[in-house]
């Protein structure tokens, strides 16, 4: 049986705005703010068939489908602790007043030279608790499985892939502590594949986001009871 290429049309793994609007049916957010690391900016890069969008570009879309009255605000900056984003990013988008607030960060923490999960896990009830209370919704992720990125050192792999797993239980104990939606990046099976891996060897390319932003309706869809 021939191989078929994947590209964004039949790509099990990434939604249209359309299909991730079926999910969001009935959604009640307007506001939607964004904080967090590179991975809330949407750093990416090409990957052939796909468009060249960020996780949140498809986010917004399929809201908007349902809301076309939502505005949001994507405050995410590159290379940030947990800390830096809290200290940086938490008054603005307290200030934004958000209903849904979407929280993606920790990894850089998981790849500085010291690593302390407890401080760190630490640093993230201290963003995510007043986001939580503030908008109602909070969404947070995971970390996908680096197995599969041929473009990571490979040298330090094996130490960041234990490190990432452990900031992914934090994390989801944090959220699970907390109410918030999240998404487990961890276990799903792209994150096993070169073809979601920017080549800078820590991104998401094009077909990366577009699995993470569908991650994060299907997250949403299940809040809404819709999944």
């Amino acid at each position: 049986m021939a191989t078929v290429d994947l590209t964004e049309s039949n790509d099990p793994h990434v939604m249209s705005p359309r299909q991730g609007a079926t999910l969001l049916r009935d959604a009640p957010w307007t506001r939607l703010a964004i904080v967090g690391d590179s991975v809330a900016q949407g750093v990416s890069e090409p990957r052939p068939g796909y468009r060249l969008q960020t996780w949140s570009a498809l986010v917004v879309a399929a809201l908007r489908e349902v809301r076309p009255d939502l505005v949001h605000t994507n405050l995410g900056r590159r290379d940030l602790v947990t800390a830096q984003v809290r200290e940086s990013q938490l008054q603005p988008a307290l200030d934004f007043k958000p209903d849904l607030v979407i929280a993606l960060c920790g990894g850089n923490d998981g790849l500085r030279k010291v690593f302390d999960p407890d401080a760190t896990e630490r640093e993230l009830e201290a963003l995510f608790t007043p986001l939580r209370e503030s908008a109602g919704t909070l969404v947070t992720s995971g970390f996908f499985d680096i197995i599969g990125n041929p473009y990571f050192d490979a040298r330090y792999r094996d130490m960041a892939r234990e490190r990432l797993a452990v900031l992914s239980q934090r994390m989801r104990t944090v959220s699970e502590r907390l109410d918030a939606v999240y998404v487990d990046m961890q276990t799903h099976p792209t994150g096993r594949e070169e073809s979601v891996w920017s080549t800078d060897g820590i991104h998401l390319n094009a077909r990366g986001q577009g699995v993470l932003g569908t991650e994060i309706i299907r997250a949403l869809g299940a809040r809404l009871g819709n999944v």
